[in-house]
């Protein structure tokens, strides 16, 4: 099932998409002292002071959380472009994004600007929203149903890659330094340009080439590609199928999908999971790790080099995930990687209450953010974004990755926003919050969520019928209203178009 083409494409994808918002997560980390240092030097030269501590704090503060502010944009317009020019090619097109901003970010200390700094930030984050929905949309069209969890856990996992990599980059002896910090924005040119170069030769999706652009010949084409064998009539089959019950393919808004009945448990799911993927406290991991590695008595100057092991951690348990999630299925990953977060961050917040009267427990402290790290990554890190790809037909994709992402930024930034002051108030058992959060998580999931492994999206749809309280006829309808052919007729239109060659409007 794995055909060279399917790799090359799942990995290119992500490499140029995912693997860099996971970079940009982390790359801000290790120079942010020398950033600092820049902001002021430069507030000096121009105004003949030094800038106050409140007014560098905020500088700084804005050039962290304004990645999501671009994040959420990127979300918002990415519907209308994929729309208009396809997965693979909204994904080509979002590297101008990703070289502006390494452009503007790389040279900004030699211009002597940190507004290029604070600029390229949110231009990264727009290539950040709009490739953590058209990837996951482009990998789950392109793969079988039989491995298309573990090809969607692809995004997961190079994100986990990106951060790790983030964190290598920016060790003093590479480009942690004072005089290279902006080489680790530069960076980010070289996977947009291997992907600018390799993905053009790779196909369309071919649901997107058959249900939206219509064009039978490149759709069969390209899933002879992906799947590396010549009869692709069973998949065409498929597609046929989901054809049948769409007359018209037509993209439907956000408020057509939020207003369908037929789809309101699906919506309400992505949106649950999307929120607990940001909520459920791993920035807040990433906030106390150097405090509780510092408290366990390891040296400063080798937290750095430790601290790698939360990266390691995070990319192995994202690349198990995506082994065995066509064996264990998605439920399970989901709800135990919200459970086990539950137990290690109930023993995190002990651990940190008590460190001070036993010795030991700073490195049972360790031992739970890495423990953390690893649940998240299994089910939680990575599953969402598979799901949202297989609970909608093709027409509400775009949309429904549109709301994905929109609540996936907004909650990336409330995180940053609020765990401060969730911090300050309740200091070590601000935990407790999160623990929380994943229960109600993993407790609505246990509930409500049907598996989907090995199904197709017509059988992931009857699934959520009657919990939608409408019959499977009533879906169809209420997804595609107005006259529509009957089987007979458009399985006859389609057989016409392939025998003849010819892209015909009347396929689907």
């Amino acid at each position: 099932n794995w055909s060279g083409s399917l790799i090359v494409a799942s990995l290119i994808g992500a490499f140029g998409s995912s693997f860099l918002y996971g970079y940009n997560l982390s790359v801000v980390n290790a120079p942010a002292v020398y950033i600092k240092k820049f902001y002021n030097e430069t507030w000096e030269r121009r105004y003949g002071f030094s800038v106050d501590e409140s007014t560098l704090t905020l500088l700084w503060s804005i050039t962290v959380s304004i990645f999501a502010i671009g994040g959420l944009v990127g979300a918002i317009i990415v519907t209308p472009v994929v729309k208009f020019f396809g997965r693979k090619c909204t994904l080509l097109l979002n590297n101008v994004f990703a070289v502006t901003a390494a452009l503007l970010m790389s040279l900004s200390l030699l211009a002597g600007s940190f507004e290029m700094l604070i600029l390229g930030r949110i231009i990264m984050g727009i290539d950040a929203g709009i490739s953590l929905s058209a990837l996951p949309m482009y990998l789950s069209e392109i793969s079988p149903k039989e491995i298309r969890g573990s090809l969607g856990q692809v995004t997961a996992i190079f994100i986990c890659i990106g951060v790790f990599t983030g964190q290598v980059l920016g060790l003093p002896e590479i480009f942690g330094q004072e005089s290279r910090w902006p080489y680790l924005f530069g960076a980010i040119i070289v996977p947009s340009l291997i992907q600018a170069v390799i993905l053009p030769f790779l196909p369309e999706s071919p649901r997107y080439l058959l249900l939206e652009k219509h064009n039978t010949s490149e759709a069969e084409k390209a899933f002879q590609r992906f799947l590396g064998k010549d009869d692709v009539s069973h998949e065409i089959e498929e597609v046929l199928a989901e054809s049948r019950v769409q007359r018209n393919t037509k993209l439907v808004s956000i408020l057509q999908l939020l207003r369908t009945r037929a789809v309101r448990w699906q919506v309400v799911t992505v949106v649950v999971t999307m929120g607990c993927y940001q909520l459920c406290g791993l920035n807040a991991i990433w906030y106390y790790t150097n405090n509780i590695f510092s408290e366990a008595g390891i040296n400063h100057e080798t937290i750095p080099y430790v601290t790698l092991s939360t990266g390691a951690v995070e990319t192995l348990a994202a690349v198990f995930s995506g082994l065995v999630i066509e064996r264990l299925g998605r439920r399970p990953l989901l709800i135990g990687g919200f459970g086990l977060m539950i137990v290690f961050f109930s023993v995190l917040t002990a651990s940190l209450t008590l460190q001070e009267n036993v010795h030991w427990l700073p490195y049972l402290s360790i031992f739970c953010i890495l423990a953390i790290i690893a649940s998240f990554c299994i089910g939680p890190g990575g599953i969402p974004f598979v799901l949202t790809g297989e609970f909608f037909q093709q027409s509400q994709r775009p949309a429904a990755f549109m709301i994905a992402g929109t609540v996936n930024w907004l909650s990336n930034f409330a995180v940053g926003l609020l765990f401060p002051f969730i911090q300050a108030g309740l200091q070590t058992y601000c935990f407790l919050v999160f623990a929380g959060i994943c229960l109600a998580g993993a407790a609505y999931l246990f509930f409500v969520l049907p598996e989907t492994k090995n199904k197709t999206f017509h059988e992931i749809s009857q699934a959520f019928a009657k919990r939608n309280k409408v019959t499977l006829e009533m879906q169809e309808m209420n997804h595609y209203p107005g006259e529509r052919k009957s089987s007979a007729e458009q399985e006859s239109d389609f057989t016409s178009s392939m025998d003849n060659g010819e892209t015909k409007k009347g396929i689907v």
